[in-house]
């Protein structure tokens, strides 16, 4: 036990690594930086970057990074050297607190929705010293904000530190009608993380998994996970090793990975990190999944992110786990008698109104064109947004809003029927796994996040929209006495909670009936990232972003157009891809076998062999059918891609490839998939769902 904990941490430069780097005075102003957002002068960051260059340099770094998050979703970083060459021919080792502070990335290669130019390249990143840095392949990583030479965010984190300010303030405002003065609010988030597994010689033979991360062919495998036998099931050997490993390098790096398992699908498994606030936790969500993918090739395993790489059998997400807290108190937390708990019920109507109020901006914040399939899958929420909240807290909310705000809900104690079995202390919900919001015991957990998402889109949304009515309730209690306070702020709990009653739904979402009755309640039901993106760039997200200092409308509206050109981008792949494979691959193969069929046939029948060839000549003729309806969809598929790739306007096109290129997808996919079941397995030319899902 020692050496793992000894071990958890070394490659981090963090607060207790500070303490003993750092003189006490300037220790004691990064501490203030980080817990209260003062700001550092430089003679302070001189000196924590000469602290940080030395303890880099004990630990094997050779170089620093400005480590940032830019709109493209994942992570970049440019290595330089610490080494400074002197006059004489030898060098020294250099690292200042200016170097510390700011960088100057080229601001126009990365995505921004038109907010930079070609010819105007330059950009900042500006260091975050409330996530640590870290030593990754021997450089010395320093997360950070990203920003353009006019001060525009071309980033994920600068909305998300600043949506987290706007909640820590809106917090802070309802908290002080309670008598209550933290020092910060902050949101706690714990991102779980879904991922497939699959030899790397089965993936380097299949075209479609290299180029889109996903199989666009694919018959369904002899076995899937219908036996249930995968789930929480006896990791293999090859796959234990690669998880012992992961859990080392993580665990180095200060990420509290906690939880490893099998998950439902063949090949796929789960990490679980420990809650953390949710700036850092997304850095070491994003750190993970790079560290996922590298580790993986040192097992000869490709480490598979895409939503959906396999039809018909589970796709993976990223259960994102919210809580808002301050230093002394889990703000979401319900004690025994959540009713009595007037706090608690004021900051539960917030998070039931904010869901509600602003749930096709939720839906757009998830919204990929890899996450497309599978919300609504029956196999990861709907992507209808409503809110679990089980059998205790539901009948809170009725009886707050039938007036009769007076029911304790206790923990129940089960009684498994055998002396030598303990008795077990019921929570206070079950789960409800067919929600893509649901309450699970002192938090939420938003499950409709995609397993390749950068986190950061959907909790900046949350933060700002449950700051938008936390301010709301601040703004209807000004003037009111406090002998009256309770009972207004009741009754205004009552009137939202009844406004928005139509989000609660703890039900089956997978059930047919679901989406009948949302629509009856107005709930909206975006299918498709082309449906779901314009509620990006709506009004009522620019006013809700803007007035709370998180985006301005360009900043906003950048977003959105880098939503729309990555969707539009990866679709064309995906539909480029798909026909080469199908005229080159595919096609070539089923017509070699089914010449095959037919040269035996004649050579059978030339033999005047009398034996009945029925089978054979159905084989030929199920081959030549499936030959005229792959070249059919080729066309067909053609077609509305050339349409789209002609159509301008960005989200007219995303509805083209979301209505019109995906259907004619799964259409050419369905007749390709038809074959594999008559094609010879010597003749098929990839390898099959049975050879990439069941290995030793």
């Amino acid at each position: 036990m020692a050496d793992l904990t000894d071990r958890f941490g070394t490659e981090v430069f963090s607060e207790a690594v500070m303490k003993k780097w750092l003189p006490k005075d300037v220790y004691k102003k990064m501490v203030a930086t980080i817990e209260e957002g003062k700001a550092l002068d430089i003679d302070v960051a001189n000196a924590v970057a000469h602290a940080m260059k030395e303890w880099a340099l004990l630990h094997g770094a050779t170089h620093y990074a400005h480590w940032f998050q830019p709109l493209s979703g994942i992570t970049s970083e440019k290595h330089d050297s610490f080494l400074e060459p002197v006059h004489d021919g030898t060098a020294i080792t250099k690292f200042s607190g200016k170097e510390l502070i700011q960088a100057e990335p080229d601001a126009s290669s990365f995505p921004n929705g038109g907010l930079r130019a070609t010819f105007e390249a330059r950009g900042y990143t500006a260091w975050d010293p409330t996530s640590p840095a870290f030593i990754k392949d021997e450089v010395l990583c320093i997360p950070t904000a990203f920003c353009s030479y006019t001060g525009e965010a071309l980033d994920k984190k600068t909305p998300l530190l600043r949506s987290m300010t706007a909640l820590d303030k809106a917090a802070k405002r309802v908290l002080a009608y309670f008598g209550k003065d933290p020092k910060r609010v902050v949101t706690n988030v714990g991102n779980e993380q879904e991922y497939f597994l699959i030899k790397k010689e089965a993936y380097r033979k299949r075209r479609d998994l290299v180029i889109t991360g996903r199989t666009l062919f694919g018959a369904a495998p002899c076995k899937g996970q219908e036996l249930e036998e995968h789930y929480f099931g006896a990791i293999r050997p090859t796959v234990s090793a690669y998880m012992k490993d992961l859990d080392d390098e993580l665990w180095a790096l200060g990420i509290p990975a906690k939880t490893k398992h099998n998950e439902v699908a063949p090949c796929q498994h789960e990490l679980a990190p420990v809650y953390s606030e949710a700036n850092q936790a997304i850095d070491n969500n994003l750190v993970t999944m790079e560290k996922m993918k590298l580790i993986a090739s040192r097992h000869d395993l490709v480490c598979l992110l895409h939503e959906k790489p396999f039809e018909g059998i589970n796709g993976s997400g990223k259960h994102n786990n919210w809580s808002i807290g301050s230093e002394s108190e889990n703000l979401l937390d319900p004690g025994d008698t959540p009713a009595d708990n007037l706090q608690f019920v004021v900051f539960l109507t917030s998070v039931i109104a904010a869901v509600d109020e602003y749930a096709e901006l939720l839906r757009a914040s998830v919204a990929s064109a890899g996450n497309d399939h599978r919300l609504g899958a029956n196999e990861a929420p709907p992507a209808i947004i409503s809110i679990f909240l089980g059998d205790a807290l539901t009948e809170v909310v009725e009886k707050i809003v039938d007036g009769e705000a007076s029911v304790h809900a206790k923990h129940g104690v089960l009684d498994l029927g055998s002396d030598i079995l303990p008795k077990l202390r019921q929570d206070n919900t079950d789960r409800n796994r067919t929600s893509p919001f649901a309450f699970t015991g002192n938090k939420f957990e938003f499950r409709a996040l995609g397993s390749e998402a950068n986190p950061s889109d959907a909790n900046m949304v949350l933060d700002c929209a449950v700051a938008k009515t936390l301010n709301d309730f601040s703004a209807a209690m000004e003037g009111v006495s406090e002998d009256d306070f309770e009972e207004r702020a009741l009754e205004f709990c009552k009137q939202s909670l009844t406004a928005h009653r139509r989000v609660l739904f703890d039900g089956n979402g997978y059930s047919d009936e679901w989406p009948v009755e949302a629509e009856k309640r107005g709930l909206p039901n975006l299918h498709t990232t082309a449906d779901a993106l314009p509620a990006f760039a709506a009004d009522k997200a620019v006013e809700l972003f803007s007035s709370l200092g998180v985006l301005s409308k360009v900043e906003v509206l950048s977003r959105y157009e880098v939503k729309l050109e990555k969707y539009n981008k990866l679709l064309n792949i995906e539909a480029t891809t798909m026909i080469r494979e199908a005229r080159r691959t595919y096609r070539p193969v089923i017509t070699a076998y089914a010449t095959k069929v037919a040269k035996g046939l004649e050579a059978i029948r030339a033999a005047g062999a009398e034996a009945a060839m029925q089978c054979e000549q159905n084989t030929l003729n199920k081959l030549c059918n499936g030959i005229t309806d792959i070249n059919d969809s080729i066309k067909a598929l053609d077609a509305v891609h050339q349409k789209a790739e002609g159509t301008e306007d960005a989200q007219e096109q995303a509805n083209v490839y979301a209505h019109e290129v995906v259907p004619a997808m799964e259409t050419l996919r369905t007749a390709v998939d038809s074959m594999e079941e008559l094609v010879a397995a010597d003749y098929w030319p990839v390898p099959t769902y049975d050879d990439i899902l069941f290995y030793v």
